[in-house]
């Protein structure tokens, strides 16, 4: 059977296991080096550079925060069987949120990897993604995990258009919390993570997809008619918007 004919958790489980099988043996250049004051330790430098040894939690927090890698293709391989489990597992800590998170594997350039690297890495964030949109408690809140997979790829629109398709109940759910989470910053115009590469788009696209998709799924799930209104604002532009009897008097 087909991995994406499976349930989402087999699913999921077949993508870890073939991201451990991809990035077995592998390591951080020979060559790579970080600061030992705000990094690690050239101990904590070697287990980068020694295949398949798991590193100790908060190792593999420091190393995922930092950026300053000489090669951060090599070090997100390296780490990829261990890390994927620990997100999964809700195990890391970000500073602030979840795109922190994509915004290392977009350091990693995987999207650029060889197909056999890409693909699995590919795989694993599309398995996570569906099976947290179907998870009535997912370890990670589908607007964090949305963040997490756009700053990743670069791109809001494969992960929206399955968000869209699934008809589950659950996927309805996780998207009125997400819509209420998410009101304030797009009413203010700001997208609701911090991101360094076409903000502006990826804030137009989820605010055009809230108004087109959003509005007609969560009035037949049955959401407060206030949370309505406000998506019906998200698609009203100028004094109009300020001026509706629903606005609700935010100052940005």
């Amino acid at each position: 059977m087909n991995a994406a004919q499976l349930p989402s958790q087999h699913r999921l489980d077949a993508a870890l296991n073939q991201l451990a099988v991809t990035f077995r043996g592998m390591t951080a250049r020979p060559d790579e080096s970080n600061c030992e004051c705000h990094w690690g330790s050239a101990e904590d430098l070697a287990l980068l550079k020694t295949p398949d040894v798991e590193l100790y939690p908060d190792l593999l927090n420091r190393t995922w925060r930092a950026s300053d890698w000489t090669d951060c293709g090599a070090v997100l391989r390296r780490v990829l069987p261990q890390f994927s489990r620990a997100l999964v597992g809700g195990l890391l800590e970000p500073w602030v949120g979840m795109y922190e998170v994509g915004r290392w594997f977009a350091f990693g350039q995987w999207v650029r990897w060889p197909a056999d690297h890409a693909a699995p890495v590919r795989e694993f964030l599309d398995a996570w993604w569906v099976h947290t949109l179907t998870d009535p408690d997912p370890v990670v809140p589908a607007h964090e995990l949305l963040a997490l997979v756009a700053e990743a790829s670069g791109t809001l629109t494969p992960w929206l258009a399955t968000w869209e398709a699934l008809g589950h109940v659950q996927a309805a759910e996780h998207l009125a919390k997400a819509a209420a989470h998410w009101e304030d910053d797009l009413l203010g115009d700001e997208l609701p993570w911090a991101t360094w590469d076409n903000g502006e788009e990826l804030r137009a696209e989820l605010t055009s997809w809230l108004v087109r998709h959003a509005a007609v799924r969560l009035r037949v799930h049955g959401v407060p008619e206030e949370l309505l209104h406000r998506i019906r604002l998200l698609g009203v532009t100028g004094a109009a918007r300020w001026e509706d009897p629903h606005w609700p008097g935010h100052r940005y």
